[in-house]
Protein backbone atom coordinates (compact mmCIF):
# COMPACT_ATOMS: atom_id res chain seq x y z
CA UNK A 1 0.00 0.00 0.00
CA UNK A 2 1.60 3.55 -0.83
CA UNK A 3 2.48 5.46 1.98
CA UNK A 4 -0.02 8.25 1.52
CA UNK A 5 -3.34 5.97 1.37
CA UNK A 6 -2.24 3.75 4.31
CA UNK A 7 -4.57 4.61 7.38
CA UNK A 8 -2.44 6.79 9.92
CA UNK A 9 -1.30 5.06 13.38
CA UNK A 10 -2.66 7.58 16.06
CA UNK A 11 -3.96 4.51 18.52
CA UNK A 12 -1.78 6.16 21.11
CA UNK A 13 -2.53 9.98 20.64
CA UNK A 14 -5.32 10.40 23.28
CA UNK A 15 -4.55 9.46 27.03
CA UNK A 16 -5.79 6.45 28.54
CA UNK A 17 -6.81 5.48 31.93
CA UNK A 18 -5.96 2.64 31.47
CA UNK A 19 -3.36 0.38 29.71
CA UNK A 20 -3.68 -2.74 28.56
CA UNK A 21 -1.14 -5.85 27.11
CA UNK A 22 -0.33 -4.96 23.85
CA UNK A 23 -2.60 -6.97 21.14
CA UNK A 24 -2.18 -7.07 17.15
CA UNK A 25 -6.05 -7.13 16.98
CA UNK A 26 -8.14 -5.05 14.77
CA UNK A 27 -7.31 -1.79 15.73
CA UNK A 28 -3.55 -1.93 15.34
CA UNK A 29 -4.22 -3.77 11.75
CA UNK A 30 -5.44 -1.62 10.51
CA UNK A 31 -2.57 0.98 11.22
CA UNK A 32 -0.06 -1.42 10.96
CA UNK A 33 1.96 -0.80 8.24
CA UNK A 34 2.07 3.10 8.85
CA UNK A 35 3.16 2.06 12.90
CA UNK A 36 6.18 -0.46 11.61
CA UNK A 37 7.33 2.14 8.86
CA UNK A 38 8.06 4.90 11.39
CA UNK A 39 9.22 3.37 14.39
CA UNK A 40 11.48 1.31 12.94
CA UNK A 41 14.43 2.66 11.13
CA UNK A 42 15.40 1.60 7.69
CA UNK A 43 12.41 -0.77 7.68
CA UNK A 44 12.33 -0.39 4.18
CA UNK A 45 15.67 -1.07 3.82
CA UNK A 46 15.78 -3.76 5.55
CA UNK A 47 12.82 -5.39 2.98
CA UNK A 48 14.90 -4.39 0.20
CA UNK A 49 17.91 -6.46 2.27
CA UNK A 50 15.82 -9.85 2.91
CA UNK A 51 14.25 -9.75 -0.87
CA UNK A 52 18.15 -10.02 -2.00
CA UNK A 53 18.59 -11.98 0.10
CA UNK A 54 15.70 -14.36 0.12
CA UNK A 55 16.69 -14.77 -3.57
CA UNK A 56 19.71 -15.95 -3.41
CA UNK A 57 18.94 -18.63 -1.20
CA UNK A 58 14.61 -19.78 -2.36
CA UNK A 59 15.01 -23.25 -4.73
CA UNK A 60 12.53 -24.57 -6.85
CA UNK A 61 10.90 -27.75 -4.91
CA UNK A 62 11.32 -26.04 -1.52
CA UNK A 63 9.05 -23.21 0.86
CA UNK A 64 9.85 -19.57 1.34
CA UNK A 65 8.78 -19.06 4.90
CA UNK A 66 7.78 -15.63 7.13
CA UNK A 67 7.09 -16.77 10.22
CA UNK A 68 5.33 -13.25 11.72
CA UNK A 69 4.11 -12.28 8.40
CA UNK A 70 1.59 -9.35 9.77
CA UNK A 71 0.19 -7.90 6.84
CA UNK A 72 2.19 -9.93 4.33
CA UNK A 73 4.64 -6.52 3.59
CA UNK A 74 7.92 -9.17 3.17
CA UNK A 75 5.83 -11.68 1.08
CA UNK A 76 4.42 -9.43 -1.40
CA UNK A 77 8.29 -7.97 -1.62
CA UNK A 78 9.74 -11.23 -2.20
CA UNK A 79 6.47 -12.13 -4.70
CA UNK A 80 8.01 -9.69 -6.83
CA UNK A 81 11.92 -11.70 -6.90
CA UNK A 82 11.35 -15.02 -6.71
CA UNK A 83 10.22 -17.56 -9.11
CA UNK A 84 6.45 -17.86 -8.92
CA UNK A 85 6.61 -21.80 -8.68
CA UNK A 86 8.26 -21.41 -5.42
CA UNK A 87 5.11 -21.52 -2.48
CA UNK A 88 5.33 -19.02 0.50
CA UNK A 89 4.12 -19.82 4.19
CA UNK A 90 2.75 -17.00 6.26
CA UNK A 91 2.80 -17.66 10.02
CA UNK A 92 1.40 -14.94 12.82
CA UNK A 93 -1.07 -15.84 16.16
CA UNK A 94 -3.09 -13.10 14.91
CA UNK A 95 -6.03 -13.79 12.67
CA UNK A 96 -6.75 -10.22 12.09
CA UNK A 97 -3.39 -9.93 10.44
CA UNK A 98 -3.72 -13.40 8.47
CA UNK A 99 -6.97 -11.75 7.38
CA UNK A 100 -5.04 -8.40 6.10
CA UNK A 101 -2.37 -10.37 4.47
CA UNK A 102 -5.01 -12.21 2.31
CA UNK A 103 -6.44 -9.14 1.28
CA UNK A 104 -2.80 -7.76 0.67
CA UNK A 105 -2.04 -10.56 -1.55
CA UNK A 106 -4.98 -9.94 -3.85
CA UNK A 107 -4.62 -6.26 -3.94
CA UNK A 108 -1.05 -6.90 -4.99
CA UNK A 109 -2.13 -9.88 -7.71
CA UNK A 110 -0.21 -12.63 -5.98
CA UNK A 111 -0.69 -15.47 -8.21
CA UNK A 112 1.82 -17.81 -6.27
CA UNK A 113 0.71 -20.80 -4.07
CA UNK A 114 0.86 -19.67 -0.52
CA UNK A 115 -0.68 -20.54 3.03
CA UNK A 116 -1.11 -18.80 5.65
CA UNK A 117 -1.40 -20.72 9.35
CA UNK A 118 -2.50 -19.34 12.84
CA UNK A 119 0.70 -20.41 15.18
CA UNK A 120 1.81 -19.67 18.44
CA UNK A 121 5.57 -19.74 17.93
CA UNK A 122 5.73 -19.90 21.71
CA UNK A 123 4.56 -23.61 20.95
CA UNK A 124 7.09 -24.19 18.19
CA UNK A 125 6.98 -24.63 14.34
CA UNK A 126 7.11 -27.48 12.02
CA UNK A 127 8.39 -26.51 8.86
CA UNK A 128 8.03 -28.74 5.48
CA UNK A 129 10.82 -28.27 2.87
CA UNK A 130 11.90 -25.03 3.96
CA UNK A 131 14.66 -23.37 2.17
CA UNK A 132 14.22 -19.92 3.24
CA UNK A 133 12.93 -18.55 6.80
CA UNK A 134 12.26 -15.11 7.24
CA UNK A 135 12.07 -13.33 10.89
CA UNK A 136 11.45 -10.19 10.53
CA UNK A 137 11.02 -7.99 13.53
CA UNK A 138 9.21 -11.72 15.21
CA UNK A 139 11.61 -12.84 18.13
CA UNK A 140 10.90 -9.92 19.96
CA UNK A 141 7.33 -11.23 20.39
CA UNK A 142 8.06 -14.78 21.70
CA UNK A 143 8.59 -15.52 25.09
CA UNK A 144 12.53 -15.27 26.39
CA UNK A 145 12.52 -18.68 27.78
CA UNK A 146 11.45 -20.19 24.23
CA UNK A 147 13.25 -18.25 22.06
CA UNK A 148 16.56 -20.19 21.51
CA UNK A 149 14.82 -23.36 21.02
CA UNK A 150 12.96 -21.76 18.07
CA UNK A 151 15.68 -20.94 16.10
CA UNK A 152 17.59 -23.72 17.06
CA UNK A 153 14.32 -26.05 15.90
CA UNK A 154 14.05 -24.09 12.69
CA UNK A 155 17.37 -24.25 11.79
CA UNK A 156 17.25 -28.01 12.28
CA UNK A 157 14.40 -27.82 9.82
CA UNK A 158 15.98 -25.79 7.17
CA UNK A 159 16.68 -27.51 4.27
CA UNK A 160 20.20 -28.08 3.08
CA UNK A 161 22.03 -24.70 2.63
CA UNK A 162 18.62 -23.13 3.76
CA UNK A 163 18.93 -19.45 4.98
CA UNK A 164 17.25 -17.77 8.44
CA UNK A 165 16.81 -14.15 7.49
CA UNK A 166 16.83 -12.86 11.28
CA UNK A 167 15.75 -9.23 11.96
CA UNK A 168 15.26 -7.79 15.67
CA UNK A 169 15.89 -4.66 17.54
CA UNK A 170 17.21 -6.40 20.88
CA UNK A 171 19.97 -8.58 21.29
CA UNK A 172 19.91 -11.22 22.91
CA UNK A 173 22.87 -14.26 24.12
CA UNK A 174 21.21 -17.18 21.97
CA UNK A 175 23.79 -20.04 21.38
CA UNK A 176 23.66 -19.85 17.50
CA UNK A 177 26.90 -22.00 17.22
CA UNK A 178 24.99 -24.47 18.42
CA UNK A 179 21.51 -23.71 17.49
CA UNK A 180 22.04 -23.91 13.99
CA UNK A 181 24.49 -26.91 11.80
CA UNK A 182 26.94 -25.96 9.92
CA UNK A 183 25.06 -26.35 6.26
CA UNK A 184 22.38 -23.60 7.69
CA UNK A 185 23.07 -19.79 6.80
CA UNK A 186 22.55 -16.81 9.30
CA UNK A 187 21.88 -13.70 7.93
Amino acid sequence: MPKDTMPKDKLFDKPMNKVDDFKFNSSVVTVFDDMVSRSVPFYHEIQRMMTEIAADFAVSGKSVYDLGCSTGTTLVNLDRSIDPAIPFVGIDNSPEMLDQCRANFEAAGMKRQYDLRLVDLNQGITLDKASVVVMCLTLQFVRPIYREKLVEDICHQLDSFGCLILVERFWERIRFSTACSSNTTMT
